[in-house]
């Protein structure tokens, strides 16, 4: 790639610009930790739902999106579509709840809704799990990855440069804590959307426009019926067809991940919410984003390499340079230097985010609770910066000396997770659940793990629902994982004591979930509680703003106006019920 003078004068204002946040808010983020690692909770709802949209946005993002739409079609993006349905429960019952409890930490609930030394158990292994195995895995994956993004698509040298992001990046996390994180985030995702825009409009262009490029996609031979479908044809015959595939993300996958209460870095946003309403907002404003808006830009140019490279067989990369080799083919010079900025905002978007995120579990659920709680606020934000540190130098070792294969590593890491959904959920409305039901379920769910890859090894040829044991693919290990865990974690409820009625009305009281709590409450019921009727009300009405937008504008990308029309009119509806219902009302925020 040949960059031009203007291209690194903004690949380097790009990152002046980040240095200069992480001098600009260093002393507000030094006050306290809850200004270090929730901004004093003081986030508006555009900016803490932005940088949850950044956040989620990898370097490698748009090559995973090219590799779906040239390996099997659009329809392969429900992987992640389904999650939506989750998403939908953390914006009208998770953000209010969250922002409500009031804690540093979503660790830190553990020993708000439990008591005892099983409950102290738990915080302190869930902190190290998730903000050393769990995080630094992810971390060294996402390194992993830009060093392959830099290889195929900016032609640069790729560790001198993911050192210098990650010096940048590890400057302005530390100075500025969550404040450096979320501004330089907002940006990030300007640069992200503008980029990926350009490159779209810039290649269908170069074909001479959208029916141009219908035409011609439908006679190169990668195509089929199902490469521009929203859903692969219905066919529940076997549990390999690409319909089943679908129907397991969509019924199974959402709720069970260990996401499923909004998931960690999620969470922290809304609890820096200036209120539950902004927090709910802000929620609602990364879910249409995320889902329905940010993904077309990358669809098309997945459309366009079809057409421009039709086979890529003999790429080291294969499917994934289709992304990189339009970028190389259609962008004019000048617009290098974004389409840099913007694989290297995504990048840092995520490593600092992690980076934060860590270091509050390692500082808050560990350090300050279990060997220095009474030190000074000044003396917290230290330790916080040097863990932060230190966690940034372990993905690093982790990246480049552990993870071989990027797609093994996310597999596992999200396997490991699988099982604890349910729990994560249950402990909110039901008052039975206690810490060895979360201790069940998370270590069920590694051991069932783990136990997975040693019987892949040792004997990969056996045959499981028609697949040979080492290349079951991730859908079906879910359908194992998911239920033996809630077996488990179900039985150690119901044979070990439940949390004393002291502690539960307490919980309740403070967080107002709603649900089955009558052995606690009796027939009482307190203002604000979230799980009502109105709740799945609002949760349809979300749903159809974001399937209504994300498939209304497919179709009116695709020239398919009268489809396009209805579903954004049902986006529109979504709205509208949302509005009766006062939840986009912010004047009262």
């Amino acid at each position: 790639m040949n960059l031009v003078p203007i291209d690194w004068i903004v690949i380097v204002g790009y990152l002046a610009f980040c240095l200069w946040v992480g001098y600009r808010f260093s002393n507000r983020a030094s006050k306290d930790m809850e200004s270090y690692f929730l901004s004093g909770r003081d986030l508006p709802w555009w900016i803490l739902g932005t940088s949850m949209v950044a956040t989620t946005f990898a370097s490698d993002t748009p090559l995973a999106i090219t590799e779906f739409i040239r390996d099997g079609g659009i329809w392969k993006n429900w992987f992640w579509w389904s999650l939506a349905m989750g998403s939908g429960l953390s914006i009208f019952l998770f953000a209010p709840l969250w922002r409500r409890v009031g804690v540093l930490t979503d660790n830190e609930l553990i020993e708000v809704r439990y008591e005892g030394k099983s409950a102290a158990f738990l915080r302190c292994f869930k902190a190290l799990y998730f903000s050393i195995l769990y995080n630094v895995i992810v971390m060294g994956w996402v390194i992993k990855g830009m060093v392959t993004v830099i290889s195929i698509t900016l032609g640069v040298p790729e560790i001198p440069t993911i050192i210098v992001c990650l010096i940048v990046t590890l400057f302005y996390t530390i100075t500025s804590g969550l404040w450096g994180v979320v501004i330089t985030d907002v940006l990030q995702f300007g640069v992200a959307m503008a980029g990926s825009i350009f490159m779209a409009v810039f290649a269908v262009s170069s074909l001479g426009g959208m029916s141009a490029l219908l035409g011609k996609l439908s006679q190169m031979p990668g195509f089929h019926p199902g490469t521009l479908s929203f859903l692969p044809p219905v066919d529940l015959s076997s549990i390999k067809t690409p319909f089943s595939t679908v129907m397991i993300y969509a019924l199974v996958i959402w709720w069970s991940s260990n996401g499923s209460d909004g998931g960690g870095y999620i969470i922290q946003r809304m609890m820096a919410a200036k209120n539950e309403k902004h927090a709910t907002v802000g929620t609602l404003w990364f879910a249409v984003w995320h889902y329905a808006l940010r993904v077309w830009p990358w669809i098309v140019v997945g459309m366009v390499s079809m057409v421009m490279f039709p086979d890529l067989s003999a790429h080291e990369f294969k499917d994934k340079a289709g992304y990189p080799m339009v970028m190389r083919a259609v962008l004019p010079a000048g617009l290098m230097g974004i389409m840099v900025a913007y694989f290297l905002g995504a990048f840092m978007s995520t490593i600092d985010t992690h980076t934060n995120w860590g270091a509050s579990y390692i500082i808050n659920d560990i350090y300050k609770r279990f060997i220095k709680p009474q030190a000074s606020d000044s003396h917290y934000v230290l330790v916080s910066r040097i863990a932060s540190v230190s966690i940034m130098a372990i993905a690093g070792y982790v990246a480049f000396t552990w993870i071989d294969s990027i797609s093994e590593t996310w597999q596992f890491v999200y396997l490991m997770g699988s099982g604890i959904g349910l729990v994560l959920i249950s402990r909110w409305f039901w008052w039975r659940v206690n810490a060895y039901s979360e201790i069940a379920a998370l270590t069920s769910s590694l051991l069932l793990t783990v136990g997975w890859v040693v019987l892949a090894k040792l004997l990969p040829d056996v045959q499981f629902l028609g697949y040979p044991l080492g290349l079951v693919p991730l859908h079906v290990k879910v359908l194992v994982v998911v239920p033996a865990s809630i077996i488990v974690w179900l039985t150690v409820t119901f044979i070990t004591k439940p949390v004393s009625k002291e502690k539960l009305a307490i919980f309740y009281e403070r967080a107002r979930p709603g649900g089955w709590w009558s052995p606690v409450i009796g027939d009482k019921h307190y203002d604000g509680e979230v799980l009502c009727f109105n709740f799945f009300v609002k949760w349809l009405a979300a749903l159809f703003i974001i399937f209504g937008i994300l498939f209304g504008l497919g179709h009116m990308i695709f020239l398919r106006w009268a489809w396009g029309f209805g579903l954004l009119a049902l986006a529109a509806a979504g709205c509208w019920i949302l509005y009766k219902l006062d939840i986009l009302n912010l004047e009262d925020a």
